[in-house]
């Protein structure tokens, strides 16, 4: 911090300091702006984008193509998704309304807080495209 030295702990917070008698108040020198990187925050949201898709989301994707070669017509729970994706309840919530929203997953969910995801018939042609082995030959 530029000046940080020169007042003492705290001051950047206060707006005026009192005078020994009492009596008068001056305002003090307000705490230096935080510089804010607009380069940095875009950055932050581009790092993990592949061609305009989310990593995270192709992992997904790819964990519930998973999901539906072991039993077709059986969703995975909301909590197996989460654990095998590595993230948070929230974070895994925020991505399959995601992919939801793009009408690729059909998620359900309960009030006790379970539920369970399953690909759409549009997720499952997706997925089907995109994971396809190639071709031998």
């Amino acid at each position: 911090m530029v000046g940080a030295a020169d007042r003492p702990v705290g001051a950047q917070f206060r707006t005026k300091k009192q005078s020994t008698d009492g009596t008068m108040t001056m305002p003090v020198a307000p705490a230096p702006a935080l510089i804010y990187d607009v380069g940095k925050e875009k950055n932050m949201h581009t790092e993990d984008k592949e061609d305009g898709v989310d990593a995270a989301l192709i992992a997904l994707l790819a964990l519930l193509w998973q999901a539906r070669q072991e039993a077709p017509d059986k969703p995975w729970s909301l909590a197996k998704l989460a654990k095998r994706a590595g993230v948070q309840m929230s974070t895994l919530l925020r991505q399959l309304n995601a992919l939801s929203s793009a009408k690729l997953v059909s998620v359900t969910t309960a009030e006790s807080g379970g539920g369970s995801a399953l690909l759409s018939a549009a997720g499952a042609e997706l997925c089907a495209s995109v994971f396809a082995p190639p071709p031998a030959g």
